[in-house]
């Protein structure tokens, strides 16, 4: 298992959530590389239970946060 400073940090807010209990609108997400999912216009994110799963790029918009909000948000 890679170490979470082994990868680049990526962060999303959500913008859609049609049919996802796991989602709330304008919540910062973090998200985690897939290359394979990108092909098929899917993001992996961490959502509000915890694990990673797909959904839909159109469900985000993706942000770039200053290092000392990443940091904090990864400690939530």
């Amino acid at each position: 298992m890679r170490k979470q400073t082994d990868i680049q940090l990526q962060f999303a807010i959500c913008i859609q959530n049609e049919g996802s209990e796991n989602l709330l609108l304008r919540k910062i997400y973090q998200i985690l590389p897939d290359s394979s999912a990108a092909i098929d216009d899917y993001i992996r994110v961490i959502d509000d239970s915890g694990e990673d799963y797909l959904y839909p790029t159109t469900y985000f918009v993706q942000i770039k946060l200053p290092q000392k909000i990443e940091q904090l948000l990864l400690v939530m």
